[in-house]
């Protein structure tokens, strides 16, 4: 698990051919407003969120992110717990994400 800055984030996002992006906010918050090409795993639905976390190919990266940096960050550790050996919280969120987005407020 690593936090990174977001330019430390996109850059290794950027030469990684093998990843998943996940957004970790409610799915009220992904409609809003997301990072192209993310999926939804909501951290405060625990037994779907497991479920899924479960579902994922423990040899891929997984660039996550949320509002500010928190549920990422544990999702991180609880990957981490759970076997990934490559998953990349986006400190501070998509709060201060200057990249590509969309959504419904974009």
């Amino acid at each position: 698990m690593a936090d990174l800055d977001q330019n430390t984030w996109k850059s290794q996002l950027d030469s990684d051919s093998n990843y998943t992006l996940i957004d970790v906010r409610t799915a009220e918050e992904f409609e809003e407003l997301r990072i192209p090409g993310s999926i939804n795993i909501d951290f405060h639905n625990p037994q779907n969120f497991i479920q899924e976390l479960e579902k994922l190919d423990k040899s891929k990266s997984y660039y996550i992110y949320c509002r500010t940096g928190s549920r990422s960050a544990n999702t991180c550790l609880l990957m981490e717990d759970m076997g990934f050996s490559k998953s990349y919280n986006l400190m501070g969120g998509i709060t201060e994400w200057e990249g590509e987005v969309e959504g419904e407020n974009k």
